[in-house]
């Protein structure tokens, strides 16, 4: 089978790996996707954004890039899409139209529930599997929309989780991993830090250089450098951590931790105008929508206080955090792999 894949973010490119295990040696990929796992159309390095500024600024070489993923599909057996929907919307809705008959699958959906709910009879009309990777997201859609909830990817690739709450006195910092971010959360956690008597572990991402760590993050001098998140997370008694895949992450370990998030001005003013969502960590999303309860607390833009983390981290309630912990990786059930590997094996291409 040739695949033609879309995968632009560092998240979806690990979801692809364990993917790429279950479907075996008879899969050849071709398009968008970390060049560790073939020879991408492009440096993944060239599709990186920050904020919806930052995308008007690559309009052009994203519609580029996509009139060249539907050229790539004429002779593909099936496409599969992964996150990214404001590149791979459009290209679906591209190679739908040029290729009415051409097997598409799109993995990890675009959050329509959250905003733009209008993009859901598109996708019904445009996708043939919607694998989706959160519990409640079928709801949103008719029913018989061709959608599945497949498990969700981290439980793929979590292999530790916490089973009880001793201490360890290792407390752990998650800046990010996108240049804003952590200029402007390593401040602030260079004050947390210096309030508690730990040892304070810093999650740096394994490919950053030295200069460019000198230049992001600052005097780290009170910080343990670690690039294992996983592992320094099963290790640690609290978690600070910017908001992103990092938070479900910990939730799922078992790591009590506080989200935090601090965008441009104009970037928190569009998403608050167009995102109708009551929380920001996926976690809370969850268990909200199926017990009305959340995990653990959000500090979003002028929240972010060292006092506000600090405080946070002091008054969490640890037992409950571990209960809750447990009801959700009950609710999400299972990884999301090998479902999604049966079904582009299953469905018969064009």
């Amino acid at each position: 089978m040739k695949l033609l894949v879309c995968a632009l973010e560092h998240s979806a490119n690990v979801h692809l790996k364990y993917l790429l295990k279950e479907l075996g040696d008879d899969v050849e990929i071709c398009g968008i996707f970390d060049d560790s796992l073939g020879e991408s159309i492009v440096d993944l390095r060239s599709t990186a954004i920050m904020g919806f500024v930052d995308v008007f600024k690559k309009l052009p070489f994203f519609f580029k890039l996509k009139d060249q993923v539907v050229e790539l599909a004429h002779d593909v057996d099936k496409v599969l899409l992964i996150d990214s929907s404001g590149f791979n919307l459009p290209v679906a809705k591209a190679i739908r139209k040029r290729y009415p008959d051409k097997v598409i699958i799109y993995y990890i959906l675009p959050q329509a529930w959250a905003w733009k709910k209008k993009r859901i009879p598109i996708l019904e009309k445009t996708i043939t599997t919607l694998a989706s990777i959160l519990p409640f997201e079928p709801s949103y859609y008719s029913p018989l929309a061709p959608i599945e909830y497949v498990g969700h990817p981290l439980l793929d690739e979590i292999t530790v989780h916490k089973t009880d709450f001793s201490p360890t006195g290792l407390i752990t910092f998650m800046p990010g991993s996108r240049p804003g971010e952590i200029k402007k959360l390593m401040d602030i956690f260079r004050e947390v830090r210096a309030k508690i008597d730990c040892e304070a572990m810093l999650v740096i991402p394994p490919h950053f250089s030295d200069d460019k760590i000198a230049q992001l993050y600052g005097d780290i001098s009170a910080f343990t450098v670690t690039h294992d998140a996983h592992i320094t997370l099963a290790n640690s008694d609290f978690a600070f951590i910017c908001s992103g895949t990092a938070t479900l992450e910990a939730s799922l370990i078992g790591t009590p931790f506080v989200l935090v998030y601090i965008a441009k001005k104009l970037d928190y003013m569009i998403g608050r105008a167009l995102i109708k969502i009551q929380y920001a960590g996926l976690a809370n999303l969850l268990l909200s929508h199926a017990y009305g309860i959340t995990l653990h607390p959000e500090f979003i833009q002028h929240e972010v206080t060292a006092e506000n983390l600090y405080n946070s981290y002091i008054e969490m309630d640890r037992e409950e955090f571990f209960r809750n912990a447990a009801k959700l990786r009950s609710l999400l059930q299972h990884g999301s792999a090998k479902r999604v590997s049966e079904i582009l094996k299953e469905i018969p291409h064009a």
